[in-house]
């Protein structure tokens, strides 16, 4: 049995208020050590008021409607403030680099410090058409935070790759773990026609789902040209589409561009709820990501519900679906390869895996009471340098 610690964690917003895979990873993995004995002083923008376990302490250090400025030397008054009334903890886990960069002078000296890199900030930023001084300021913080850190984990070797190339961090000081995911709360509870018939969606047409915030790199775009050359094969193929984000009016332009408008439905923001009745209604999901898929998250989330996932060959995704099978990855992200992969899915050229199959897999692999402790040793692991 493993003897209760104190940790410090600190992170971006609050799960599931500002949804996104980020705040949803720190706020799953925070439960796990909790449930599993260790103390938690929780850091972020937004956080309630009331904590989800007693083991959990949460600090709210800035309003994330606060200007950039105000809101960063308020994260830094704030957490001086709280952390000079708190015990010295055993380790510290950082998770974005924005909220980090004004604790920097105030984390104690001989404590270890792990950064969780779930993507480059500043890349990520460019790849969405930032300013250039906007994505330099971006790089600077994280090059300033990642100095102080004594070593990170990434959640797939494609990132261990992007950290140690653009970030100069020795692969000494990079641990590889996957993400986790809630196998209690995704799971299997309704046949694909129940869960049809509570969304609304047609009972009779192959579905398929793809949860994304509408921003470039998510590869929408990419993936409704494939739907114009799947529908030739598969006429009656219908894409719902859960997310927000700046691309919506572009994207639902495109849509009737293409005449898509009686094979593709906007569903808007998805809560958590109805997330995983969609993840059930669907004969499979679609993640067509063009850039910077650290891992995804939601392929863990729709295989735990019993759905096969299709990705691209984009990140980490292909190390979480190859060993799975094959054939759910495409040969190369464009438009053309997930037509092709697609069809031969819908059409049973290529066998999709079943539904006991798929959840299998995932409690099997990534249940976040395998991982939690995966990351707990390394949090805890002795300064090295």
């Amino acid at each position: 049995m493993t003897l209760p610690t104190q940790l410090l964690l600190v992170g971006m917003g609050w799960f599931p208020t500002t949804p996104g895979g980020l705040d949803r990873y720190l706020y799953e993995l925070m439960r796990q050590l909790a449930a599993q004995g260790d103390e938690i002083d929780l850091f972020g923008v937004g956080l309630p008021t009331i904590s989800p376990h007693q083991a959990i302490s949460l600090t709210n250090l800035a309003d994330p409607t606060a200007p950039l400025l105000q809101r960063l030397w308020t994260v830094h008054q704030r957490f001086r403030h709280q952390l000079s009334q708190l015990p010295r903890p055993d380790a510290i886990n950082l998770h974005f680099s924005l909220y980090s960069f004004p604790l920097l002078s105030d984390l104690p000296a001989g404590v270890p410090i792990t950064f969780n890199f779930q993507g480059p900030w500043a890349l990520e930023s460019k790849q969405e058409g930032a300013k250039p001084w906007n994505v330099a300021f971006k790089h600077w913080i994280e090059d300033r935070v990642y100095q102080r850190c004594d070593r990170f984990i990434v959640l797939s070797n494609a990132f261990g790759e992007l950290l140690h190339r653009e970030y100069q961090i020795p692969w000494e000081r990079i641990h590889i773990i996957a993400a986790g995911v809630d196998v209690e709360r995704f799971k299997i509870d309704l046949t694909r026609q129940q869960a049809r018939e509570t969304l609304g969606f047609p009972q009779d047409r192959p579905i398929l789902f793809v949860p994304r915030r509408l921003v470039q790199r998510m590869g929408i775009d990419v993936l409704l040209q494939a739907v114009v050359e799947v529908k030739r094969k598969v006429p009656d193929v219908w894409l719902a589409i859960a997310g927000k984000g700046s691309l919506r009016p572009v994207l639902e332009q495109q849509v009737i561009a293409l005449g898509l408008q009686d094979h593709v439905k906007f569903l808007g923001y998805v809560p958590d709820d109805r997330l995983l009745i969609a993840y059930q209604a669907a004969d499979l999901t679609v993640v067509p990501s063009q850039s910077f898929e650290g891992f995804g998250l939601i392929l863990l989330e729709s295989l735990a519900c019993g759905t096969p996932v299709l990705s691209t060959p984009i990140g980490g995704m292909p190390e979480i679906l190859l060993p799975f099978q094959p054939s759910l990855v495409t040969d190369t992200p464009d438009s053309d390869a997930l037509a092709t992969r697609l069809v031969d899915l819908l059409t049973g050229k290529i066998p999709l895996p079943d539904r006991a199959a798929c959840r299998a897999y995932a409690v099997n692999n990534f249940d976040w009471k395998i991982i939690a402790p995966k990351v707990r040793e390394v949090l805890l692991m002795p300064i090295d340098r």
